[in-house]
């Protein structure tokens, strides 16, 4: 007989728990929401230490910053914008009506789904967690969010954070990929999935059962294009800010790099000199994160080697410290003559790697892009406008940024998504509260309404006069 007085609910129980408490209050008054936010905004706050600490014991190493400028400020800054705009997105939205509904008055009003279901990325394990909650809650719902098994001292700190009466509106849930397909299959009313496309087949397919909608940020292979124009220098800057944040483990980081072919010499060797400056001490710095676990270092390493094999070359910025296969800890590997036929050029990166291709007219660089799967982020350096414009006109990917890398996803007022292989749905800002709303169809008819009455008795005139206005 089993004498262990302690018990871990089921994702079932958690979510039968969850769907009563929702249908027992189904619409939470904003003023509560609110209030509710400002808790989650003040222990976010008050566990930053305790977040960095965990995120790096998670890591093996990660850097404080890392943690910061990429998990704990754009929770905290979108958690903020969330706040001071839930009230004028949760007003009705008044809508205009023709003539044939007069006098009668219709609006869009915007009720909570119900419960809905978070899975949450290794990668950035506070941020990629918490914005979708944050936003699901302001929205009115209950939550259940799926934590990754590869983050134990991060998850640990949130179930803190969700800890006693948000308990009632965020249920954490724990274990490894045979809790994340039950999780999967349960009937949320919208379900949020961050992580690999491969994986995103399966979560989409497991909640189709239920007819649930989802929404899936997953990734892929966001190219940059320099243009011939580029400032090279400023070019390398972006490209290595982009590639080594979190040691290249971000699903917008620039996975490989067009570059016209007179330039390339030139951006191969700012970038090891750039590398050189700000990384000097290698994979024994500071200011380098470490690969996840020993999986995915031995993912990274078997890339390179293949690569070599097929005829790339690999640059290492520095004559040591590149590797520390100990510590899972990897600096900066640059490859130039990549081929199709390289698993580097096939996978999503998800490391300090850079493949440079290069190309005589800036079409090749686009028909190559176009002939792929859709990116997530698209990266375009150089000053040119017009090159700017043909680029974004003829490509089609989940965000873009221009002269810049990484940071157009902590923009607060637009909506963060992406499009065919790399994801679909959006949230943030106010699309993501939109994204968890049901945007119900409202029409208000007074005691004076004379409609009815003239269309019960099927009048020949209000058809003749119906035609008069609308079919001309």
């Amino acid at each position: 007989m089993d004498t262990d007085s302690t018990h871990t609910p089921s994702p079932s129980d958690t979510f039968n728990e969850l769907q009563n408490s929702f249908l027992a209050q189904s619409y939470l008054p904003i003023d509560k929401r609110i209030v509710l936010l400002k808790k989650l905004h003040k222990r976010i706050v008050s566990n930053e230490q305790a977040l960095i600490d965990a995120a790096s014991k998670d890591f093996g190493y990660r850097t404080a910053f890392d943690t910061l400028l990429g998990d704990i400020l754009p929770t905290v800054q979108g958690l903020a914008h969330i706040i001071k705009k839930l009230p004028k997105w949760a007003k009705p939205s008044k809508r205009s009506t023709s003539l044939s509904l007069w006098p009668s008055k219709v609006s869009v009003t915007y009720q909570p789904l119900g419960v809905v279901g978070v899975i949450a990325p290794w990668n950035y394990p506070i941020q990629l967690a918490l914005v979708p909650v944050i936003t699901a809650i302001a929205a009115g719902n209950r939550v259940m969010l799926k934590l990754s098994e590869f983050t134990p001292h991060t998850n640990a700190v949130i179930e803190k954070i969700f800890a006693d009466e948000l308990q009632a509106h965020c249920k954490v849930v724990l274990g490894a990929s045979d809790v994340a397909s039950e999780f999967s299959a349960l009937p949320f009313a919208h379900l949020l999935f961050t992580g690999s496309t491969s994986v995103g087949k399966l979560v989409m397919k497991a909640a189709s059962e239920n007819l649930t909608p989802v929404t899936l940020e997953l990734g892929g292979k966001s190219p940059v294009i320099i243009t011939e124009q580029a400032n090279i220098k400023k070019a390398a800057q972006t490209l290595l800010f982009g590639k080594m944040a979190n040691a290249g483990q971000i699903c917008v980081a620039p996975d490989y790099v067009f570059v016209p072919k007179a330039l390339e010499h030139q951006l191969v060797q700012q970038l090891c000199e750039l590398y050189k400056k700000h990384f000097k001490d290698g994979v024994e710095g500071k200011n380098l994160t470490s690969i996840i676990s020993d999986a995915h270092y031995s993912r990274l390493e078997g890339y390179l080697t293949q690569a070599q094999q097929l005829g790339a070359q690999v640059i290492k910025p520095l004559d040591q410290n590149q590797q520390d296969k100990q510590k899972h800890r990897m600096g900066l590997h640059i490859v130039t003559a990549p081929s199709d036929d390289m698993t580097l050029m096939q996978d999503e990166l998800f490391g300090p790697i850079l493949p440079i291709k290069t190309y005589e007219k800036l079409d090749e660089a686009i028909s190559y892009i176009k002939a792929h799967n859709h990116p997530l982020a698209l990266y375009i350096l150089g000053q040119d406008k017009h090159a700017q414009d043909y680029i974004m006109e003829q490509t089609l990917s989940g965000t873009v940024a221009v002269n810049d890398a990484l940071v157009q996803v902590t923009a607060d007022d637009v909506p963060f998504g992406g499009v065919g292989h790399s994801g679909m749905g959006h949230y943030h800002g106010k699309e993501g509260f939109l994204t968890f709303s049901h945007a119900k169809n409202t029409l208000v008819s007074s005691s004076f309404n004379p409609r009815t009455a003239l269309l019960l008795k099927q009048s020949n005139l209000i058809i003749k006069l119906l035609k008069f206005l609308y079919i001309k």
